[in-house]
């Protein structure tokens, strides 16, 4: 920015005195206001004029005073020890030595901003309100407002937190002696000192649980007051539910039904819920004989056959889990199960009684509606198939039959060829699947592979000048193949034009009179040159 202090023309500092002296009231007015480095901030710019505000020609020391004169918020900070300007030197013992301009820099213009607040990087430690907690992870805007001063943000729990309050105050504003910064819902309020001691999951029930619209007088404090609609008894077993639960888990009993009753639990049955089995009064069951102790009496509906097997379900069954048998199919019969057999039910294959039943081992005798061959490659499935999956790793070796798959060939589908079930009534030759990629249109003949390869169909090898005895020279090499091969070729020697003249008959301006050997004048790279000059006109 351009001074006037900063101007060595002294005809410029005498039109400049003249002009003062020839204005004092102006001189009195604007003077200062030249000497400015610049425009003050929106802040102050109704001071701008009244630079004693801010400056003390005399003592510059004063500066800093001067600033907390008008900014006497800051100022009470500063001796009342608080907030950002006023903590104790022994956390910022920086801030008792800088100056306010150090940080507030003004003169920068209006749109300025001089405080040099970083929020990203601010330590709010050096504040009064150390962030501890979820508080590290709120956002600034949450507590500090928008055109308000950061000082003024709320400190108090309540005055953050009033919505929060689920007590509508009946609890007082007081949140931290039960409330901690790590989560709002953690509460230390001490319930043992109460009338009522929690314990056991007791101790992670929420307070409106127990004391519904903020109610926490005269609660009662029986199980069943709370617990009635866990009752799954329906008051069948009475109203004392501690003779069978506990505080830890509702669901945890310390009823011994191996010792207080005649059927002793085991395995899964310790897991179920008395009323999988008493689904009536336990005493009107007992007075009806409805209390079975057999398997059968209770997994009658379990029974997937259906009675054919009898009711001696413990045979094959057991304790742990209904659908694990120990019957071993492997030992106790001649089919040992594997792969995909494994994991079928017995009904799958035993579809009538198997104590009566005689099923055959071989694969047909099952998966006949799965074969889609048709009975056409016989009944020997497994040469193919195997018990994994039934269109699961193949194993048929293609190469081993009368076509080797080579090049795209491999990564074809069967279908791509095979078009039916047999799998035996498949073209070998190559335009039995390739002839509508046949461009030639028959004309080449029908052996493909002599320029063709399995690898890539556009992709072929033949080499006009070695397999045959007239070697593709000039123009010639970017003719298409019809345009010399206009007739069938009955086989790949055949005796195709070789002479000029049988192609060229047309251009031959000459109508024969030099004969037939074109070669002798013209060259391959273009009719009209000659090899002894530099062409011809046609007439």
């Amino acid at each position: 920015m351009y001074s006037p202090f900063t101007c060595t023309n002294p005809t410029r500092w005498l039109l400049l005195l003249t002009c003062l002296l020839a204005a004092p009231s102006l001189y009195a007015i604007s003077f200062k206001g030249l000497l400015m480095p610049g425009n003050v901030i929106t802040g102050h710019a109704e001071y701008e004029e009244q630079c004693e505000k801010c400056h003390d020609d005399f003592d510059k020391d004063r500066q800093s005073q001067l600033c907390l004169d008008c900014h006497d918020d800051i100022a009470a900070d500063i001796t009342g020890r608080r907030g950002y300007h006023g903590l104790s030197p022994e956390i910022k013992p920086e801030m008792m030595e800088v100056e306010c301009k150090s940080c507030h820099t003004d003169h920068r213009g209006r749109g300025a901003t001089i405080v040099h607040l970083d929020r990203a990087r601010f330590n709010h430690n050096q504040s009064d309100f150390k962030l501890e907690g979820a508080h590290t992870t709120t956002a600034c805007t949450l507590c500090h407002k928008d055109q308000e001063p950061y000082r003024k943000a709320p400190s108090s729990c309540h005055s953050c937190h009033k919505r929060d309050d689920i007590h509508q105050g009946k609890m007082g504003k007081k949140c931290k002696s039960c409330h901690q910064t790590n989560a709002w819902i953690d509460a230390k309020f001490d319930h043992d000192k109460t009338q009522f001691k929690l314990e056991g999951a007791h101790r992670q029930v929420r307070c409106n649980i127990c004391h519904p619209n903020q109610r926490y007088k005269e609660i009662p404090t029986t199980c069943y007051a709370c617990h009635q609609t866990n009752d799954r008894h329906s008051k069948v077993l009475g109203t004392q539910c501690n003779d069978c639960h506990s505080n830890d888990k509702w669901k945890t009993i310390h009823f011994n039904h191996d010792k207080d009753t005649e059927f002793r639990l085991k395995g899964i049955h310790r897991k179920l819920s008395c009323t999988r089995c008493h689904q009536q009064p336990v005493k009107q069951e007992k007075r009806a004989g409805r209390l079975g102790k057999s398997c059968y009496a209770c997994h009658r509906l379990d029974d997937l056959h259906n009675g054919r097997n009898g009711r001696d379900c413990a045979s094959c069954h057991n304790n742990q889990r209904w659908g694990d048998t120990r019957f071993d199919h492997d030992k106790d019969t001649k089919f040992a199960l594997q792969g995909g057999h494994k994991e079928q039910p017995c009904h799958a294959c035993h579809r009538g009684d198997p104590t009566k039943e005689k099923l055959k081992q071989h694969c047909d005798s099952c998966h006949d509606k799965e074969d889609i061959h048709e009975g056409k490659l016989g009944k020997q499935c497994n040469q193919c198939h195997n018990s994994v999956g039934w269109s699961q790793e193949i194993r048929f070796d293609h190469d081993l039959g009368a076509f080797p798959l080579t090049g795209q060939h491999t990564i074809t589908t069967c279908e791509a060829c095979h078009f039916d079930a047999g799998y035996r009534e498949t073209e070998h030759d190559c335009i039995g699947c390739h002839k509508d990629a046949d461009n030639h249109e028959g004309v080449m003949g029908e052996q493909c592979d002599v320029c063709h390869n399995p690898n890539d169909w556009a992709l072929w090898h033949f080499d006009h000048d070695l397999q045959t005895g007239y070697p593709l020279t000039g123009s010639h090499k970017e003719l298409r193949c019809s345009a010399c091969h206009t007739d069938p070729v009955a086989n790949h020697s055949s005796d195709n034009p070789r002479s000029c003249n049988e192609c060229h008959k047309r251009d031959d301006i000459h109508q024969g009179d030099f004969g037939r050997n074109c070669d002798r004048c013209h060259v391959t790279t273009q009719f009209k040159e000659l090899s002894f000059g530099r062409g011809i006109e046609r007439r």
